[in-house]
């Protein structure tokens, strides 16, 4: 299973920023030091094009992106500073979530499952950036898998506390690209978008109940959209100690979301990308176990590994 990682590509934030960037580093030690994966597991992604990135994104907007012309509302959107070192991490970030998937589909050393260890950058819309995301990987590389030939039928499932509203728009005139968003329904973004499929959770919903709307929706999701590939928006901000969630699900129920996930498309046979997508605990090592026990469970249930 092959790990895809950014995190030396620095993307540098003043001090008392709430964006937990260390966390992906931090993932990564963890992931090293557990003997679970070996060193050629861990692999640097290219960064994404600007051809791949205009499949999903206006040209207009890349531009102001690349030469760092965005307007101060626009940054303010994003929640960044803009600096060059924030372009080459976005497009970095982007990227391993393209080589995931290629990975997973290519069933690269007989697995069919591979991992971004950031990405999920799902509130990137077409011509604007918000919610600390910059360009929307899950939606660009969906589409490339599509343009590169590999499939015809794409699914995301996208289990961030927070609805893939960018993913949403953006896709909205790809029916062969299927949005599912499990999501807070009193949580950020507080103007909805149309996914595919949008299950809202009430705040406080606690692991039974999340985990039975979720059944549901893998079941729409199988049995309606049929996917040749999912792309799978692991995030850990539904945790109950999570700032910014509400959801309340216990590290154990998340554990057991990402084995319902991973077990659904293994059995059916479909391969799957992996992105982590939001976490914003504290202590911050209650993310990185979360992030940490997602990937540990793709390994295991696509890798044998125990």
């Amino acid at each position: 299973m092959k790990l895809y990682y950014a995190d030396h590509f620095v993307l540098p934030l003043p001090d008392g920023h709430r964006f937990p960037m260390e966390k992906y580093a931090l993932l990564r030690q963890r992931l090293r030091d557990s003997g679970f994966f070996a060193e050629d597991d861990f692999r640097v992604p290219a960064a994404a094009s600007d051809t791949e990135i205009l499949r999903a994104h206006d040209a207009g907007y890349l531009a102001r992106v690349a030469a760092g012309t965005l307007d101060a509302a626009e940054v303010r959107r994003i929640g960044f500073p803009w600096t060059a070192a924030m372009v080459e991490r976005s497009r970095r970030s982007a990227g391993a979530t393209l080589a995931a998937c290629r990975s997973a589909l290519d069933g690269e050393g007989g697995s069919a499952c591979a991992a971004n260890l950031a990405g999920g950058t799902h509130h990137a819309h077409r011509d604007f950036g918000s919610g600390f995301c910059v360009f929307n990987d899950a939606a660009i590389a969906a589409l490339a898998m599509r343009a590169e030939g590999r499939v015809r039928r794409v699914a995301i499932v996208d289990c961030d506390v927070h609805q893939g509203d960018g993913t949403a728009t953006i896709l909205a005139d790809s029916p062969e690209i299927f949005t599912c968003s499990l999501h807070g329904a009193k949580n950020f973004p507080f103007r909805k978008q149309a996914s595919d499929l949008d299950i809202e959770l009430a705040d406080d919903t606690g692991d039974e109940d999340y985990l039975a709307a979720l059944d549901d929706a893998l079941d729409t999701v199988f049995n309606h959209a049929r996917p040749e590939l999912v792309i799978y928006l692991a995030g850990a901000d539904p945790y109950a100690g999570d700032r910014l969630g509400r959801l309340a699900l216990s590290i154990e129920g998340l554990k057991t979301r990402d084995e319902r996930v991973l077990g659904t498309c293994r059995a059916a046979g479909v391969p799957v990308a992996v992105a982590m997508a939001g976490g914003y605990a504290q202590p911050i090592e209650d993310t990185v176990t979360v992030h940490f026990n997602t990937v540990h469970t793709a390994a295991r249930i696509f890798g044998g590994r125990r």
